[in-house]
């Protein structure tokens, strides 16, 4: 790819936006565990606190069947926009939506939702459309099934959209543990990515020994 540029997600280029993450349609999810779904749900919302990210949450018609957005989510980014469609399909089409995500002035766009295939996959074809860096979170997200979130995948590569994962993004914004956000870093992955959260135990009893 001759025309490759790599330019970093930071905390001064990068919006989060969360879309439809809600009760109802947490059931549908399908291409992973219910546990995982929502572990990686509350991890990529957790990140945007951490990095201070502005962030756009919105629901779809959380009255009916779709239910309320996950109260956990609603809690962390309780200053955050708030914006309950009452029927659009496509966030995009939702104008107080799409004037939330301008009114954050970043031109990359984190976006995670319910579901994959549609909550997802519609706003950043439109965000592409009009010119913004877009980054799926795909495991943050959730659908109906495996071969949807491929063929998901398959079509937002294709349309120029960054498929990702909370953890590569996390990173991505880190880019040194030396920062002053990578203890908080740290204690998300303990708490949401078992495997590193061993490692923190290990390391924490090695201290421990090592003092005595």
């Amino acid at each position: 790819m001759k025309d490759f540029k790599f330019e970093t997600l930071n905390s001064e280029n990068a919006a989060l936006l969360l879309v439809d993450h809600q009760t109802g349609l947490a059931q549908c999810v399908r291409d992973m565990s219910p546990e995982t779904w929502k572990n990686n749900a509350l991890a990529i919302a957790k990140i945007g606190k951490i990095f201070n990210l502005p962030t756009v949450l919105t629901t779809s018609a959380e009255d009916g069947a779709n239910g309320p957005l996950l109260p956990e989510i609603a809690e962390l980014h309780s200053d955050a926009p708030y914006i309950s469609r009452g029927g659009e399909i496509n966030a995009w089409d939702n104008s107080e939506f799409k004037k939330a995500v301008e009114a954050t002035g970043r031109k990359k766009l984190i976006i995670a939702g319910v579901s994959t295939d549609v909550c997802v996959l519609f706003p950043a074809l439109s965000a592409l459309a009009e010119g913004y860096d877009v980054y799926a979170v795909i495991d943050s997200s959730g659908t109906w099934s495996e071969i949807a979130q491929t063929t998901t995948v398959a079509r937002l590569t294709q349309a120029g959209a960054k498929v990702t994962s909370w953890m590569s993004v996390s990173a991505e914004l880190q880019k040194d543990w030396r920062n002053p956000t990578g203890q908080a870093l740290g204690s998300l992955y303990a708490e949401h990515l078992q495997a590193y959260g061993h490692l923190f135990s290990s390391l924490a009893a090695a201290q421990k020994a090592a003092k005595k």
